[in-house]
């Protein structure tokens, strides 16, 4: 099994960018933080997902253990020759240290840190011209991808709305946390030999082939 952690700004494209690896590769397994935090929940049928489930519904942080944990429980169901992409997890360094501990409980490791590197303007840019249905939270974007009716979803007619953390002034914090948290990964894992840079600028097909080729190879 081939781990990979996906690394990336805010509005860098790794949801798009995996989703796209997912379609074109069926040995890939695309799993982000938020995915196993809400299966968690549902299921509690294991010791780590019983420990997640219990944190949230204590308004609190599961910790990083539990969640490198929940982490593996994804990688046994995976084919052996497959490929576990992680998307969100981990965010620190902390984060980035436990899950090695819990990889190498599975005689397992990370294999690759691909980080898409994306220019601030460019991100303020995709971040701010999001839009989503007040109805249905399709996703549109004022110049990537219009509706085809200004203002309105093309699934259900619903009123086409800017969520809260895409105003300028929650996209500004959001980068300033990035940079001081999930930022700190890219020297961590470069100086693993592990760190993958891949410009993320460019259209979403054109990167998901960089990326694959560090991927699936």
């Amino acid at each position: 099994m081939k781990v990979v952690v996906l690394l990336g700004a805010p509005g860098s494209g790794k949801g798009t960018v995996a989703a796209l690896l997912v379609r074109r590769e069926p040995s890939v397994c695309h799993v982000s933080s938020g995915d196993l935090l809400r299966a968690a929940v549902k299921r509690s049928d294991t010791p780590a997902a019983r420990a997640a489930a219990e944190a949230m519904r204590r308004g609190e942080l599961v910790a990083d253990a539990v969640v490198g944990a929940l982490v593996v429980e994804r990688l046994r169901t995976c084919a052996p020759d497959g490929i576990l992409l992680l998307d969100g997890y981990p965010r620190n360094e902390q984060q980035a240290a436990a899950l090695e501990r819990e990889l190498a409980r599975e005689n397992s490791r990370v294999s690759a840190a691909v980080w898409l590197d994306v220019p601030e303007d460019v991100l303020l840019a995709r971040l701010g011209g999001r839009r989503i249905c007040s109805q249905c939270a399709a996703g549109y974007h004022v110049e990537n991808m219009k509706p085809r009716v200004d203002g309105q979803c093309d699934a259900c007619g619903g009123k086409l709305i800017q969520r809260e953390d895409d105003q300028p002034e929650r996209i500004a914090n959001r980068l300033v946390v990035y940079r001081e948290q999930t930022g700190a990964l890219i020297g961590w894992y470069e100086s693993r030999g592990l760190l993958v840079r891949v410009a993320g600028g460019e259209p979403s097909d054109a990167v998901a082939d960089r990326v694959a080729r560090t991927v699936v190879s």
